[in-house]
């Protein structure tokens, strides 16, 4: 069997079987070609020792993190389970693999008047400021991640609770409520911009909407808020969004177990660095404005 043919068997595997997401099914498949392309045909029958070396080119190379390291070895392991199961090896080399430990930042995060400030910028006399100003103001209400936003059709949008239908990983659904900032900027922007992107003959229930009329992806939505926050210099990547929800929530006296729901985590854990920020920005404002009071208290 050729390597791409093996690869496509594989892919089958990760959408049938391990029931991976599309973009994770793209990464995993990414890895494994570069793999090849590295060893070649027999890149199937690697030792440890290669994969070792591989991915120290990849380190030097594409300089690539802890966290990318890691999930390149999460592929190489689960393709090398695939090989194993389907009779065409006995061992799993990548199970030797020692996984890089990762140093855990602290998420960037946007004050309430930060984001104001940025949202501000958009000039919201056309379609595209109407679309993103909605876009970016749901992003933020509801701490939406961006593939979420992207799946959204105009069915999810319930006003009258001001609550929005998300499908999160896993294809699991969970309602969020939006603030009144997201409602009004949603209701301007499905009756002055939304149909101006529509185009004759053509019916989508998608939510966002694209130049063309099609579903917006996620790479114009990131080529946007890039632009955006270009503009005053902000220079933060749109997950800020997503961090700042969480951090206002926690800040506010939400309490975690409710802000994991909203967020859609699947373990509680994931959504503990928040309390850490939370802490972090209070300290920070407790430094700047009681600077002899902090210094004192060694804070």
């Amino acid at each position: 069997m050729s390597a791409q043919a093996l690869i496509e068997s594989y892919r089958s595997r990760l959408a049938g079987i391990e029931r991976l997401s599309r973009l994770s099914i793209e990464t995993y498949l990414a890895e494994i070609r570069r793999l090849f392309d590295y060893i070649g045909e027999d890149a199937e029958q690697a030792d440890s020792a290669e994969l070792t070396r591989y991915l120290s080119e990849r380190s030097t190379r594409d300089k690539i993190d802890a966290r990318s390291t890691a999930k390149a070895i999460a592929a190489l392991r689960s393709f090398y389970r695939f090989l194993i199961d389907e009779g065409r090896r006995k061992d799993n080399p990548a199970s030797l693999l020692e996984t890089p430990k990762r140093r855990h930042k602290l998420p960037e995060t946007l004050s309430g008047s930060a984001v104001d400030e940025l949202f501000a910028l958009i000039k919201t006399d056309t379609p595209l400021g109407l679309r993103d100003r909605a876009l970016f103001e749901l992003l933020y209400s509801s701490g939406l991640r961006v593939s979420e936003a992207v799946g959204l059709n105009i069915d999810d949008c319930f006003f009258n609770e001001a609550v929005i239908r998300v499908t999160g990983k896993g294809n699991k659904e969970r309602l969020v409520p939006f603030g009144s900032a997201a409602e009004t900027a949603l209701r301007a922007y499905l009756s002055g911009g939304r149909p101006q992107f529509l185009k004759a003959g053509r019916k989508t229930d998608a939510l966002f909407l694209s130049r063309g009329g099609r579903r917006l992806g996620r790479k114009g939505i990131w080529k946007n808020y890039a632009a955006l926050t270009a503009k005053n210099g902000a220079g933060s990547k749109l997950h800020t969004l997503r961090h700042s929800f969480a951090t206002e929530l926690l800040a506010g006296g939400a309490d975690l177990r409710s802000v994991q729901e909203l967020l859609g985590h699947a373990d509680i854990s994931t959504t503990q660095i928040y309390t850490h920020v939370a802490v972090s920005r209070l300290e920070d404002a407790h430094k700047k404005y009681m600077p002899k009071l902090s210094e004192k208290n060694d804070i």
